[in-house]
Order: structure tokens, then sequence, then C-alpha cells
């Protein structure tokens, strides 16, 4: 049995069919449900993923996306995205592994992918190849492709003290005009987020950049006094 088929079988053995149809409504989701929730989901991941070993990227990429492109049900896919998180894996997040998210972005083209992928696996990619992803990034931010320039605002979400400012604010400016929710809702997420380490600085942002929009601004400043 592959990888793939042991974690439908899985899945299918703990679902609950009940659930699916309002799961699939509230992702407004084209892709079926089978009705795992996320704890359950997790869990299911990382009994299945506990002992797995990867002797090189290009086998662990093959198992990522064999899953994620088999998938039939969206839970599959969020298998998919938990395997590219292994701990196991940590050593391939390298700039070569980039397209392999990029069209797990391209083509999944929704936040609950995008979002995990983004916030959670584009960082350590920085960290460990810099130039070329801060690269890839930038020209990520002016892409046709919304999910993409998404994906550029968020990709420090989880930074902290060490977010490249200027990084963070060249991958903000050039969606600064636009009316699309997800990037608004982006570039406030991103900024509220560097708001936990320096308010002042966001808060300065902020006030110099009145062309944010309402909503921006909004989720920019939630928690700063």
């Amino acid at each position: 049995m592959s990888l793939a088929e042991m974690i439908h079988a899985r899945l299918a053995a703990a679902a609950d069919p009940s659930r699916a149809p309002g799961m699939q409504a509230y992702m407004k989701s084209a892709m079926p449900y089978l009705g795992v929730s996320a704890v359950p989901l997790r869990q299911i991941c990382k009994t299945i993923f506990a002992d797995l070993r990867f002797e090189t990227a290009g086998h662990w990429q093959a198992e990522v996306l064999a899953i994620w492109r088999g998938a039939r049900f969206r839970e599959e896919r969020y298998a998919a995205v938990e395997l590219s998180g292994l701990r196991a894996a940590r050593a391939f997040q390298r700039f070569d592994v980039l397209p392999m998210y990029e069209e797990m972005i391209v083509s999944g083209a929704w936040w609950d992918y995008v979002d995990a992928i983004a916030a959670h696996r584009l960082l350590p990619i920085l960290r460990n190849d810099g130039a070329a992803m801060r690269q890839a990034m930038l020209a990520w931010a002016v892409d046709a492709n919304m999910w993409k320039r998404r994906s550029a605002i968020l990709c420090q979400l989880d930074a902290k003290a060490q977010i490249d400012l200027e990084l963070l604010y060249a991958c903000i400016a050039p969606s600064l005009g636009s009316k699309e929710f997800f990037l608004r809702k982006a570039i406030g997420w991103a900024l509220r987020h560097h708001a936990r380490i320096d308010p002042v600085e966001v808060a300065r942002y902020v006030d110099e950049h009145p062309e944010l929009s309402n909503l921006s601004r909004r989720e920019a400043l939630k928690h700063i006094a």
C-alpha cells in the first residue's frame, strides 16, 4: 500500500460523512470532504508519519506531490501539507523545493492551503537560502496570481524579531492599492504579527501609508493601544 493509499484509508475510517457537506460548504470547496476535522486529521498524520525517513529531498517531494495530485478529498491535501512540514524533512527546506510549494499554492488557490504553506513553509527556505528566496518573493509579490502575491506578503509571518522589514514592505507595496480582499487581509495580518514585536514601527508604517485599505489598517492596528 502506498503512503497516499494509507492516508486515504485511515482518513476514511475516521470520517464522519454527516459533517462533510457542511465542511465543504464552509470552505466553498469544489473538492468534497470526507468529514474529518483538524484535530483527528493531524493525529492520523502524526501516527502515519512518525517513522518516515527520506534519504533524499526528491523522495520526500515525490510523496508529498503524489498525495497532493492524487487527492479526491480535501483532507488528503491537508495531509500533503502536513507531510511537507515533517520534522524529518527539515533539511530539505531549500530553494530547490520552492517549485513544489508554488504548484501547491497555485493549484490549491484557496486560503486554507495557501496560508499553511505561506506562513509555515516558506520562511525556512528564506532562512536557508536567503538571497535566492528573497528575489523569488519579490517576483511573487508582483505576480499576476493573487495567491502567490498573498504568499509573498505572508512568508515572514513566523519571523518575529528576525524579520526582514525591507522585504516585508517590498512585498506589501505592489498590493497596497489592490481591491482584492485576500491581499488586503494579508497585508493587515502581516503587519499585525509584526506589531507584537514592534508596535511603534507598525504604527509609523500605517501612519505613513494613507493608501492602506481600511481593512489592512484595522487589522494592522488591532492590538495597538
